[in-house]
């Protein structure tokens, strides 16, 4: 499926990270290797919590600045090594947020080099939200992603 992005809301972009896919999913998809790249430094991720299914919780507390932030969502949907889609917009069992932020898109290709094509979309419910989250860094995670995946053993 070809997503319709609208540029007022949605954020998106395809890179070419010199890891392999299957890192690349292990690193989105088992909690210790989320707090080393989820948020842009010196921000932290303080816990992660994850049930990788549908309906299953992505949780993640942050201290950004001194200030801890949890965040709790669910995954849409699992294509294992392919593709990840979740969201806050809901918490596990389905309880809608009273005030969600974004759905997540990660789309994972083999590139022809080893490495992965990594597409990352973020959807919002107003261009509010879209230019809050592109002036918190939206693009970092993936340099800080690749950076860290570099460092594990393949």
């Amino acid at each position: 499926m070809t997503l319709k992005l609208d540029p007022k809301t949605d954020l998106s972009f395809t890179r070419t990270l010199a890891v392999p896919r299957q890192l690349v999913w292990e690193c989105w998809t088992q909690p210790e290797h989320i707090p080393h790249f989820f948020v842009p430094a010196p921000h932290k991720v303080t816990s992660v919590d994850i049930d990788l299914r549908v309906g299953g919780r992505f949780n993640t507390t942050f201290d950004v600045d001194g200030n801890i932030m949890e965040n709790v969502g669910v995954y849409l949907e699992v294509v294992p090594g392919k593709k990840l889609v979740f969201t806050d917009a809901y918490s596990e069992g389905w309880k809608p947020a009273p005030e969600p932020f974004m759905t997540a898109i990660l789309q994972l290709e083999d590139a022809a080099d080893g490495g992965t094509i990594y597409t990352a979309t973020a959807r919002h419910r107003s261009p509010e939200t879209r230019e809050q989250h592109e002036q918190m860094g939206w693009g970092t995670a993936a340099t800080q992603l690749e950076a860290y995946a570099r460092s594990l053993p393949k």
